[in-house]
């Protein structure tokens, strides 16, 4: 028998996804959403590329959370998708009570998973499924530096007509604008960015980077799903493969970088149990400070939330 995974939420997160996982052949996927006729309907399709991806995973579509029973692993994709003009701090209320509710019915099938929350703001939606689950918080965590640095990684390469696989890079933070791109950790081939690009240039890759999200919503009218979905991915590979990845994620601080009681984004080594240890990187003064800064406005988006 599989193990299997659960996406919950069947929007263009949440079905990339399933595809993504589908296509690692390792675990059956569920893809739960409230709409009718819509998970069944992604979960057909996925299934039916199958044969032509050369994959054996079995893909559900529910409306329902009984086929998640067993779930190793549950993604929370589920929320309202940002809008042109819209902050990640304006979808707090409507995406409090749907991640609340949702990761609640998940946990009731599935008490021995991992979670990994990718609804925005993201931040604040790992400390609405933390109240809602009651599990420790090394198994309840957020998708969001991946992305972030997987962003940067991308400007980085442009900036330097490098592959991007030779770009080592970590954006730490809120996932918002007060996101701290690590410069000092940055190096492309071994070789550090600051020796291949100017400072302003730099400065506006980092910009650029803080927010990229907004730049596509721009161009889209919604948000990312291809980045995001990716980055879900890898996150479910750690976790199911033990894999033992140190990759930034969105963990709860308890006096790590000097932040106490907070979900921020920070390197962690994700393994079967979820996260086993945070890093501590060794910031400079400035990095240091700008996260302190990040963290400060994460505390506001948390302070929003009703429970």
């Amino acid at each position: 028998m599989r193990r299997k995974v659960t996406v919950i939420g069947a929007g263009m997160v949440g079905r990339t996804v399933t595809q993504e996982l589908a296509r690692r052949d390792y675990a059956d996927v569920v893809i739960v959403d409230i709409v009718e006729n819509l998970p069944q309907g992604i979960a057909l399709d996925i299934n039916q590329a199958g044969p032509v991806l050369g994959y054996e995973a079995t893909v559900v579509g529910s409306n329902s959370y009984e086929a998640t029973a067993g779930s190793d692993v549950v993604v929370i994709t589920a929320g309202v998708p940002r809008k042109p003009g819209m902050s990640r701090d304006d979808l707090v209320t409507t995406n409090e009570k749907i991640v609340a509710s949702v990761t609640e019915q998940a946990v009731e099938q599935s008490p021995d998973a991992v979670l990994i929350v990718v609804s925005n703001p993201l931040d604040a939606m790992c400390h609405v499924a933390k109240n809602a689950s009651r599990l420790p918080t090394d198994r309840v965590f957020g998708q969001a530096g991946i992305l972030d640095t997987a962003r940067f990684r991308t400007f980085i390469a442009w900036e330097t007509n490098s592959s991007v696989k030779d770009v080592q890079a970590l954006v730490l933070g809120g996932h918002g604008d007060q996101m701290v791109s690590v410069v000092s950790a940055t190096t492309v081939g071994g070789v550090p960015l600051t020796k291949l690009v100017s400072p302003s240039r730099i400065d506006e890759i980092v910009d650029r980077t803080a927010k990229g999200g907004g730049e596509v919503v721009n161009l889209l009218g919604t948000s990312a799903w291809y980045a995001p979905g990716a980055a879900a991915a890898q996150m479910v590979d750690a976790v199911m493969l033990n894999e033992k990845r140190v990759l930034p994620c969105t963990a709860y601080l308890d006096g790590e970088y000097g932040i106490d009681g907070l979900y921020m984004g920070v390197p962690v080594k994700l393994g079967a149990d979820g996260i086993e240890e945070v890093i501590e990187l060794e910031l400079t003064d400035d990095e240091q400070a700008a996260l302190q800064d990040s963290a400060d406005a994460v505390r506001e988006v948390v302070g929003v939330l009703t429970t």
